[in-house]
């Protein structure tokens, strides 16, 4: 006899029907209200609870290749119920060791890679005895790798290598859901110290309250980051952490000329306002001119452009706009050039218009005439700018140079015409509109006198 809840299991895998990208996200919610059913009987019914995830296991794997998982939100989901499995096991009175023992061979035999590596969170649901049996397991595959000898050709090699990283980032995560700390260093010293693993360590100190010792860790990592080419995540989130250590260790001067010192080299909206967080009280207002001043100068265009709008600077956006040359606004993504034409349209429309103009004429040089009614838009925000900065003669260019140069684009040209003349670009009916149309047979007065009745009622 079935589970109802392994039909309910089946009717959201919906098994045939072929999930695309756009589709998936709520493809994963129907399923994840199903788990959560599931995680409901872990309590009162674990034994139960695990069949019914091996079940919705072995049925994401069937329906993987019908999932296109380019978000990765159906991993995750896999995640999702690895955990629960886990949790639902150890609820039944599970043998530690074989649940890891069963994580390992998902792991090693995982066709789709959803679980290559250890998850952190399949690690945290782990018991103190499931850990235990985990680091043994890991332990044993990343030292079998490691007594590997003798002559071995490129790919074998490389292999090799693959296996290490592998296993040796499983010690890593189990060692970290142990919180210990000595075992995670003596293998992270075995392995070669990454400006990560001081990350992680300065974690777990700071969870035991050792902060003075986290922060020669988080000094530590920094000074690692600093010697590689490109540096790391792990860096950036070291570099934010320093400051908070310090302050909470009383030394508020200290953490900020660290949280200046990292604005400096990276002036932007995000590390003004972590900057913020520091600066006394009494001093905001002196702090706030400093960093906008130091963005000005020396932070990348399309930062600083993000930084001023954020901080509704209007009058030094316009400065910085009106100095840079129209090659380097054209540069600029539509995801910063649009806010900044925003905020200068009323106040400084001549910079609007640059910044509207560049725009709408990066479309037309690269040809992408599926944007082509963003540019009308553009130039039609362009015209409107100009007049009210007083300058037809910058319009006048402008329109000279899309016929000249552009005048081949019959797409365009007839449209952005309807601008030039005044009339404005041709609005295209709505769906709506034109289904009201085709319901009437295009009897305006009829659909007028239905929708009169309706609304009277």
């Amino acid at each position: 006899m079935n589970d109802g809840l392994e039909l309910e299991i089946e009717a959201a895998l919906d098994p045939g029907r072929y999930v695309y990208d756009g589709a998936c996200f709520s493809f994963v919610g129907d399923l994840h209200e199903v788990e959560a059913r599931v995680a409901g009987l872990v309590e009162a019914a674990p034994e139960r609870a695990v069949a019914l995830y091996e079940a919705f296991l072995a049925g994401c794997y069937e329906k993987a290749d019908e999932v296109d998982d380019s978000s990765g939100s159906f991993g995750m989901l896999v995640i999702a119920l690895v955990c629960g499995w886990v949790k639902a096991r150890q609820r039944a009175g599970g043998a530690a060791g074989q649940t890891a023992s069963r994580l390992l061979l998902w792991m090693e035999e995982d066709p789709y890679g959803f679980l290559y590596r250890l998850d952190g969170d399949v690690a945290d649901a782990l018991d103190r005895d499931g850990l235990a049996a985990m680091v043994d397991l890991v332990r044993a595959r990343f030292d079998a790798v490691e007594q590997t000898t003798g002559q071995v050709d490129e790919r074998a090699r490389r292999e090799r290598e693959a296996a290490r990283r592998r296993w040796g980032e499983a010690l890593r995560t189990v060692y970290t859901a142990q919180r210990d700390i000595d075992a995670y260093l003596r293998h992270a010293e075995e392995t070669g110290l990454t400006a990560s693993d001081c990350l992680t360590v300065a974690r777990l100190l700071i969870a035991h309250g050792r902060r003075d010792e986290a922060l020669s860790w988080v000094e530590r990592g920094i000074d690692l980051d600093a010697k590689t080419p490109y540096g790391s995540f792990a860096g950036h989130e070291l570099t934010e952490l320093k400051p908070r250590l310090l302050k909470d260790l009383g030394r508020e001067g200290e953490a900020l000329d660290a949280a200046w010192a990292e604005y400096r080299r990276h002036p932007s909206a995000y590390a003004y306002d972590h900057l913020m967080t520091f600066a006394p009280e009494a001093d905001l207002a002196s702090w706030q001119e400093k960093a906008i001043e130091a963005a000005m100068t020396g932070a990348y265009l399309p930062s600083a452009i993000e930084l001023l709008v954020h901080t509704h600077r209007t009058g030094q956006l316009a400065e910085l706009v009106r100095r840079n040359s129209d090659e380097a606004l054209a540069a600029l993504s539509h995801f910063w050039a649009e806010p900044a034409a925003q905020n200068l349209a009323d106040q400084h429309p001549d910079q609007a218009a640059r910044l509207y103009r560049t725009q709408g004429l990066r479309i037309l040089e690269a040809r992408k005439s599926k944007h082509y009614d963003t540019a009308l838009r553009h130039f039609t925000h362009t015209r409107r700018c100009y007049e009210a900065a007083g300058q037809a003669t910058e319009w006048e260019q402008l329109v000279d140079e899309v016929y000249t140069q552009h005048h081949r684009k019959t797409s365009f040209v007839p449209r952005f015409e309807e601008i030039v003349t005044g009339s404005g670009p041709r609005r295209e009916p709505s769906f709506l509109e034109r289904a009201k149309s085709r319901w009437v047979h295009g009897e305006e007065s009829s659909w007028v006198s239905l929708t009169d009745d309706v609304g009277s009622c």
